[in-house]
């Protein structure tokens, strides 16, 4: 936008789209490729089959706005634009990364002139809602709420936990999902056929779109980019069809979709302790592969371990927390990449190793009795009794040493007396608990006398 020395805002200025074509020529192949009507979008269907929402959105001109939530390369800004197209509305963009309340405040107070002198709506589109402050989302409220602008935003977060409420209820959420592999495959062959991207001038063999495929994971945007990377490289030595090698000396390594502070960062950990309790080694592996790829913090997936060996293994194998205390010595003595041989061994190890649940049932019925109330007086013979005068008071009087015994164990009252004879550690049949079990019973009887 411009402004006048008077700091208004100029209303004729052209519009995002009116771009001259020869410039448009040199625009990324993704962005060549934006679809321009719906029938140009690839994926979706729940939200663009007849009757559905965002349909009626577009089609209808409804006026609501929007909170568009899925993965990256799933068209959201796509559809922010094409909802803008609807009418004569004027659409503004903004990157939350690079925007403050500053910024929102003079898109508002310029839709608001729009509105006013030219009776035109403006579409305000919001890519990574999720990064605005809580002051900044409340910002946009009551222009929402009068429907100033019809916002548009996009996430890749749960915005149910990363858009304040207000916002949330003034909007019509609409979850995008990833891709298929046939939706990811049809919008390559029409990249590659269509004057706008690739106008047949090379040809993508089947095993190099498989490749493809399998490198976009579901994003639009990265599977254009490698095609065209690929493209660029296979046109400069004069030849024209996309092999895998083609591809493989333009896209190195594919990116790994991993958000550290959001939700895959949680979804795959997740997914990572699951497979380990499940006892899949091949699962988990994958996922601790997917984390080392992306950059995780090894030692948040150590410490992980270290939770998860107590959690899910307990005594079943004693041997499991010391194999993931070891892990994490050495991602702490060692580090990355060769401390991804520990982590790895640390979770096969965990993968296949017996699993019960006793220690955390366990101590988890213990700490919920003691915050209800169940906590008694320490038995007296078990008090402290070093200091002057303690046996005056009782304590440690009758207290029974069990190495003088044979057994080294003898009958003796060791809880409050409100939880003689309660048993919080239920050890299971599976692996080293199914002896445990048995001796456990054993010293049961034994100290309690019975």
């Amino acid at each position: 936008m411009t402004t006048d020395a008077d700091g208004l805002f100029e209303l004729d200025e052209p519009a995002p789209e009116a771009v001259p074509e020869r410039a448009r020529a040199t625009a990324p192949l993704a962005a060549r490729m934006r679809p321009r009507t719906l029938d140009e979008v690839v994926g979706q269907a729940h939200l663009l089959a007849p009757g559905a929402p965002l349909r009626r959105l577009v089609e209808g001109g409804a006026a609501a706005s929007v909170l568009l939530h899925g993965p990256p390369g799933t068209g959201k800004t796509t559809i922010a634009r094409l909802l803008a197209g609807v009418g004569s509305r004027h659409f503004v963009a903004l990157s939350a990364l690079s925007s403050g309340v500053k910024e929102l405040r003079e898109v508002i107070a310029d839709a608001r002139r729009r509105r006013d002198h030219h009776d035109q709506q403006t579409v305000l589109f919001i890519d990574e809602v999720h990064r605005f402050s809580k002051t900044q989302q409340d910002a946009l409220l009551g222009a929402v709420e009068d429907r100033l602008v019809l916002l548009v935003a996009a996430t890749t977060e749960n915005p149910s936990f990363s858009v304040v409420s207000p916002l949330l209820s003034r909007s019509l959420v609409l979850q995008l999902q990833s891709l298929t592999e046939d939706d990811v495959r049809a919008l390559l062959r029409r990249a590659v056929a269509d004057p706008r991207g690739l106008a047949a001038a090379v040809e993508l063999a089947a095993d190099a779109e498989d490749a493809l495929v399998r490198l976009a994971a579901g994003d639009a945007r990265r599977a254009l980019t490698a095609l065209e990377a690929s493209a660029d490289g296979v046109l400069g030595t004069g030849a024209t069809v996309i092999d895998v090698p083609a591809v493989e000396r333009a896209v190195t390594e594919a990116t790994v979709r991993y958000d550290r502070q959001g939700d895959q960062h949680y979804d795959v950990i997740s997914a990572f302790i699951k497979s380990i309790r499940g006892s899949d080694p091949d699962a988990a592996l994958h996922y601790l592969a997917r984390m080392i790829v992306a950059g995780e913090d090894a030692r948040f997936i150590a410490r992980r371990l270290m939770v998860h060996a107590s959690e899910d293994i307990g005594l079943a194998d004693p041997t499991a927390l010391q194999a993931a205390v070891a892990a994490a010595q050495v991602v702490q003595l060692i580090g990355m990449p060769e401390a991804r041989l520990a982590l790895a061994q640390a979770t096969v190890h965990l993968a296949t190793a017996p699993k019960s649940n006793a220690v955390i049932v366990g101590i988890d019925e213990a700490m919920a009795e003691v915050r209800a109330g169940a906590v008694g007086a320490v038995p007296p013979h078990l008090r402290d009794g070093h200091y002057a005068g303690a046996q005056k008071l009782g304590n440690a009087v009758g207290y029974r040493y069990p190495h003088n015994h044979p057994d080294g164990v003898l009958a003796q009252q060791y809880p409050p007396d409100a939880l003689v004879g309660t048993d919080y550690y239920r050890p299971t049949p599976h692996g080293g608990e199914r002896t445990l079990s048995e001796r456990l019973a054993k010293l049961r009887r034994a100290v309690r006398g019975r």
